[in-house]
């Protein structure tokens, strides 16, 4: 029999004491990070945020002068 066989029939099913078992030991091997980590990545995503937030809002409004200025201009063209 070839190796992809074997290993199915090899294969069954574990019963919730082995999961939670196999669960334990995976929670056991994660690291979570400290207060200090968390405080200082906190601060980084609000100040990223706020920084975006007013870049977008500088060139929503540069836009809206710029879209604006067109249309007064195509206005005062066609002599609308």
């Amino acid at each position: 029999m070839s190796e992809a066989v074997d290993t199915l029939e090899k294969k069954h099913k574990d019963g919730i004491g082995e999961f939670i078992k196999k669960t334990r030991g995976e929670l056991d091997k994660t690291t979570f990070p400290s207060r200090d980590e968390v405080q200082k990545t906190t601060i980084i995503v609000v100040i990223s945020v706020i920084f975006f937030a007013v870049y977008l809002f500088a060139w929503d409004h540069i836009w809206v002068y710029v879209l604006e200025g067109l249309n007064w201009l195509v206005s005062w063209l066609t002599g609308i």
